[in-house]
């Protein structure tokens, strides 16, 4: 079986897009910072429990050391671990606020791709799914017809607006995975709760079809459940 990880799986988007996977017959782990909430979420999905922080060296690493160990390789990585802190005007925005939301949206990512590159490109055919926002496309904050283009979010839109380019330089550099960032859409979980939203099995499906992309499928892409979306 091929084996899937996703970051953040306690819940939400994470716990929706590591059911799916494993109803589509992966062997997932489901990484959660908390020990217990891990192990919770992974009974009742029939998966494996992993403890990681993404905001933490050592517990990266050791979570790789573990799947290592364990599998040898991982053919799929979900990062999807993610924070939004509550909003407030732009102008009161800190510096320690913005750098807590980049310490996990950034380079949280950072540090799980560094720790577990090697694992995936010993599948041979490994898979990186990042998830992003349409809030963090220059082209829909851009676009007046857009809802994107209402939000003024200063640390989350542009923590995911990094997070794109960042999937770009990672696909460029490593171009035998299939590296892309997925728009999930406006989803209902505990990040966004407005009215309108639509549940958790419809932003998790686009996440789960990019992660089973094969070498003929595109990388360095960004995409949403209608296809690609612009930059």
């Amino acid at each position: 079986m091929p084996t899937a990880l996703v970051t953040g799986a306690n819940r939400g988007l994470g716990f929706e897009t590591a059911r799916q996977l494993a109803a589509a017959g992966f062997d997932v782990y489901v990484a959660a910072r908390d020990a217990s909430k891990a192990a919770s979420a992974a009974e009742k999905l029939g998966a494996w429990p992993l403890t990681l922080d993404v905001t933490d060296d050592d517990s990266v690493a050791a979570a790789a050391a573990l799947v290592g160990r364990e599998q040898g390789r991982l053919d799929v990585l979900v990062n999807n671990a993610a924070i939004r802190p509550e909003l407030k005007p732009v102008a009161e925005v800190t510096a320690a606020e913005a750098r807590r939301v980049f310490d996990t949206n950034v380079t949280g990512v950072i540090r799980v791709m560094h720790a577990f590159l090697p694992l995936l490109e010993k599948s041979g055919h490994g898979v990186v799914v990042n998830v992003g926002s349409g809030t963090g496309s220059f082209g829909r904050v851009h676009d007046p017809a857009r809802k994107e283009s209402k939000l003024v979010e200063l640390p989350y839109i542009t923590s995911k607006a990094a997070l794109s380019m960042l999937t770009v330089q990672y696909a460029k550099a490593h171009p035998a995975l299939r590296i892309n960032i997925v728009d999930p859409g406006p989803t209902a979980t505990g990040m966004n709760s407005l009215p309108g939203v639509q549940p958790v099995e419809a932003g998790a499906a686009p996440i789960v079809r990019a992660a089973r992309f094969t070498p003929a499928d595109p990388t360095g892409s960004f995409l949403d459940a209608a296809g690609v979306s612009p930059w």
